[in-house]
């Protein structure tokens, strides 16, 4: 855990804007020492719009584990906002949100 799930428009390239998420949420200092249970993939969309814009855009949606504190996800939340904000472009936007996992209803299997 988490799931980082990154949209972001075609102006930025995904393995920088991924590589700035890992680092975001490893900075957090939330998860495994090793940056073992960090995942994190991207979605990139060549067609979007923004009000009658279209200006580039990053949404990054943190995908946690429920049991978290309101503090620990602002953190988290601002680590990786940090990381991502050295990448943005004018007019661009970037956003952060953590979202919280079920855990009596998550279910994974590794193999």
């Amino acid at each position: 855990m988490p799931h980082c799930v990154i949209e972001h428009s075609a102006a930025f390239e995904s393995a920088v804007v991924m590589d700035k998420v890992f680092a975001g949420a490893f900075q957090s200092q939330l998860f495994e020492e090793d940056g073992s249970d960090i995942k994190v993939r991207a979605r990139v969309f060549e067609h979007f719009r923004t009000g009658n814009t279209k200006a580039d855009f990053i949404h990054v949606s943190l995908n946690i584990l429920s049991g978290r504190s309101a503090a620990q996800k602002a953190h988290l939340a601002e680590t990786v906002l940090q990381q991502l904000a050295v990448l943005a472009l004018a007019p661009s936007s970037i956003s952060v949100e953590v979202i919280d996992i079920d855990r009596a209803s998550y279910r994974k299997i590794v193999r």
